[in-house]
Parts: C-alpha cells; sequence; structure tokens
C-alpha cells in the first residue's frame, strides 16, 4: 500500500508476496514443468539456478510494468484495480493447470538454459506473473514485491525439483487450490475495502 510507514509495508509487501505467490504456484503449470525437467535432466542445481534466473527476470518485468501502473493510478482507483485483480486471480486458481508435453524442451541443450528458457516462457501471462504485476502495482517497493514473489516460486518448486514425483503426487492438490483461491479472494477484498473504507 502506497503512502503508508515503510518499514511496516516493506514487511507486509514482502511477506503477501512470498505467501500469496507460493500457495499459487502448487499445481501450476510451471510447478509441473519442473517436475518434467527434473524428470528429464536429473540435476537439480542448474534446475533450480535455472528457475531463479528466470523467475527474477520475468518478475521483474512485471513488477516494473505494475510500479508504472501504480504510481499512474490514484491510490483509491489503485486499490480498487488491485483487489478486482485479486478476486479474478481467485477464480483463475481454481482453475487446474495442465502441461502439454511439447512445452517441456527437448533440445540437447543443458538443464540450465533449458530451464531457463521454458520457465520464462511458462510464466508469461502465467497467475503467478499477473499477481506479482498487481502486487507490485499495489506496493511502491519493487524490491520487496519480486524478492518475494521469486522466494515464493522457490518454495513451491524447489521441493518439486529435488524430490521429484513421488512429492507432487502426496500434495492435496484441491484442497490448496481452495486455499489459494480463499488467499486471494482476502487479498482482493482487503484492497477494495482500504478503497471503499479509508
Amino acid at each position: 500500500m502506497r503512502g503508508a510507514r515503510p518499514a511496516r509495508i516493506l514487511m507486509e509487501a514482502f511477506l503477501v508476496s512470498i505467501s500469496s505467490i507460493s500457495i499459487a504456484e502448487i499445481g501450476d503449470r510451471t510447478q509441473l514443468l519442473s517436475l518434467v525437467l527434473a524428470a528429464r535432466y536429473r540435476r537439480p542445481l542448474p534446475i533450480i539456478a535455472g528457475i531463479l534466473c528466470a523467475t527474477l527476470a520475468n518478475h521483474a518485468a512485471a513488477g516494473i510494468v505494475g510500479n508504472v501502473f501504480g504510481n499512474l493510478l490514484k491510490p483509491r482507483l489503485l486499490q480498487i484495480i488491485v483487489g478486482v485483480s485479486m478476486i479474478g486471480m481467485a477464480a483463475w486458481t481454481l482453475k487446474p493447470d495442465t502441461l502439454r508435453e511439447e512445452a517441456a524442451p527437448r533440445s540437447a541443450a543443458s538443464a540450465f538454459a533449458a530451464t531457463f528458457t521454458s520457465f520464462f516462457l511458462a510464466e508469461i501471462g502465467d497467475k503467478t506473473q499477473i499477481a506479482t504485476l498487481a502486487l507490485a502495482a499495489a506496493y511502491s517497493n519493487l524490491v520487496a514485491v519480486v524478492s518475494g514473489t521469486t522466494i515464493g516460486m522457490l518454495v513451491a518448486n524447489v521441493p518439486v525439483v529435488i524430490l521429484g514425483k513421488a512429492f507432487a503426487d502426496r500434495l492435496p492438490l484441491k484442497p490448496i487450490h481452495w486455499a489459494a483461491s480463499a488467499l486471494f479472494a482476502i487479498l482482493g477484498a482487503i484492497f477494495l475495502a482500504r478503497a471503499l473504507w479509508p
């Protein structure tokens, strides 16, 4: 939220970014892509490094766009747009993602290059990228938002890369999707409440 005390808002931006993205990423197509890459290359460290770099690049771009919009809009209108966006994210989260096999790289490129390229492209227009854009519009501290969303992606994807299918198969995806949807709906309601009852 723009205009509030810096330390409190920095921590809020960071924690909201981590929690919303890590929960939303569970069962997302990029998490499924992590599973495919881990099975194909069996080299966790380059895959994790590729996920980190691709997420940083993708979310930094989304964050910059969101930050520009956040600076252009009046605070009340911005809160309403972010609130409605979060409620839209709540609905989107309930739709399970699938991954077509051709989305995974088939070249003999290194695990890092293959992961970076496929992850960056898979994140374009993905719900976590859109959420990053909305969060960066709401919170003026771009570093807190992008670092939070990037850590959130790693929290969700690193266990899948390291533990693979055994980990992914044990996740109760339906309750997790409902929890992620509820979190986005609550965040949307908070932003709308801030706009309507300042």
